[in-house]
């Protein structure tokens, strides 16, 4: 179903800083790159939440109809320690100190990075490309730029030249910088520098005798730079102009400034209409740092097995908390936090469960129509999930009360509430029901059927001790008997 079609996304453009109607290149087709990990070491939560947002943009626009090719590349190659283009491959260092080959490395962090973001319940991308399967790409690439006069060899390295490119472009208008503060606020070259100005940044470099990742290439035995293998792979898959490059706030400079200019430099276009970021994640209120201890892995959470949470939380818990915040905002991890998200979703599942129970009237109570526009209305600005979990708690709201006979529902209106919080809650936002597989919602009717028959028939014979006794107890556990004057049922806070 095209829902595209009756719907204005509008969507945050961090290339012109504001929110822009979103029309794709293409009617009914998007083409969406995202910058993947860097696979030298097991996958750290504030990667997953920039990954989790962008598999929940991919999920709204794959509901809203359009057909999405989405790439989000593997760098197993060329990304050094350094962003001045300085020290080793971070791969090659681990593959060192481990005494095994580079892509062991590869593989055994590619398969965490795959296995953590399949708990937390993301869909995988429609490519997912390597830089080491692309080097000849990128050695093309690199001979147009030097035709094109935008780039130099030195010493078996090419570099691009920054200062040339921005005599007829912008570098820098991605992240707001002006060429000329870099320049002024930049430290003097020395006579071992390879490079013209310090701004200027790798696109091949050749590789000493002790670098164990190296390719050949009319330059000499070498590596790619880190910018240019997501300029290779992204205009392979998604051609010279594509609709959404997304990442991580800390990838907008360098990254994909250089980006920017490696594409217009070899294409002479902008490669990208809807540049999108999401933000950083922080844990008790400070930045992650395994330095200084305040981290922890995506595992840690799940397992319970860390010195900074109380509990373990299920991945689902996890993934609800992180849709809590808008993918542009700042989010701090806290096991407060986390609580109360834990408190927030089993209400939600609940319902959830208690949907398909309703009994339905000739009338209804709750204006689902409106309350679906309003769900739609907030995803549509900028993907506000925050907003759309707060119409969802207000379809909880209205569920309990038609539970409790409070309200009424018709049986057009009732459809068309699951059919929207289906849609949103497990398609949308990628929630995972975590008990619907085992079915415990069937057992727990059963028990609550059989204590509330129990507990009338206490009251029917007029044994009030063991009716209170059974209410009592129940509401300790978090258990809630309501009776009404069509019965008696049950919720749980």
């Amino acid at each position: 179903m095209q829902l595209y079609k009756n719907q204005t996304l509008r969507v945050h453009n961090s290339l012109s800083g504001k929110k822009e109607v979103f029309e794709p290149i293409n009617a009914g087709y998007v083409g969406m790159y995202v910058c993947g990990p860097t696979v030298y070491s097991n996958v750290h939560l504030g990667n997953c939440r920039t990954f989790m947002s962008f598999d929940m943009i991919f999920r709204y626009l794959k509901h809203l109809g359009y057909k999405v090719r989405y790439v989000r590349n593997i760098t197993d190659a060329g990304h050094l320690e350094n962003d001045a283009d300085e020290g080793e491959d971070k791969i090659a260092k681990k593959a060192k100190l481990e005494k095994i080959e580079p892509m062991e490395v590869v593989q055994r962090y590619t398969v965490d990075f795959h296995n953590t973001l399949q708990k937390f319940n993301l869909l995988p991308p429609s490519i997912e490309p390597t830089a080491t399967g692309h080097i000849i790409e990128q050695i093309e690439i690199i001979k147009e730029i030097l035709t094109k006069g935008y780039a130099y060899e030195v010493n078996g390295s090419v570099y691009f030249d920054v200062v040339k490119f921005n005599e007829h472009n912008e570098y820098g208008k991605l992240s707001g910088r002006k060429l000329e503060d870099m320049i002024a606020n930049t430290r003097e070259l020395t006579a071992q520098d390879e490079k013209r100005n310090p701004q200027d940044f790798a696109l091949w470099k050749k590789a000493e005798p002790q670098h164990i990742m190296r390719w050949p290439s009319p330059w000499g035995d070498g590596f790619p730079g880190w910018h240019l293998e997501c300029t290779a792979m992204s205009t392979k898959y998604l051609g010279e102009h594509f609709d959404i490059h997304g990442g991580g706030m800390d990838l907008k400079f360098p990254h994909h400034e250089c980006e920017i200019a490696q594409a217009e430099a070899s294409t002479g276009k902008s490669p990208v209409k809807y540049w999108l970021h999401a933000n950083m994640l922080t844990l008790n209120g400070k930045k992650m740092s395994k330095s200084t201890g305040n981290n922890i892995y995506p595992a840690e959470i799940i397992s319970g097995e860390n010195d900074i949470l109380s509990k373990a939380y299920a991945p689902s818990v996890v993934r609800f908390f992180m849709m809590q915040a808008h993918y542009t905002s700042i989010l701090d991890l806290s096991d407060d936090a986390l609580q109360a998200s834990e408190k927030g979703y089993q209400r939600l599942m609940e319902a959830m469960g208690s949907l398909e129970r309703l009994k339905t009237a000739d009338k209804s109570d709750f204006d689902v129509k409106t309350w679906r526009k309003n769900c739609y209305d907030a995803m549509n600005d900028d993907f506000n999930t925050p907003v759309l979990i707060a119409h969802l708690f207000d379809a909880v709201k209205h569920i309990n009360l038609i539970k409790e006979a409070k309200e009424k529902i018709a049986k057009e209106d009732k459809a068309l509430l699951q059919d929207t919080m289906h849609a949103f809650v497990y398609d949308v936002l990628g929630i995972e029901n975590q008990s619907a597989g085992k079915d415990d919602s069937k057992v727990l009717d059963g028990v609550m059927e059989l204590l509330i028959e129990l507990r009338n028939r206490a009251r029917a014979n007029k044994d009030f001790d063991t009716s209170d006794k059974i209410r009592d107890e129940l509401n300790a556990l978090g258990v809630q008997i309501k009776d009404g004057k069509d019965g008696t049922t049950f919720s749980i806070n």
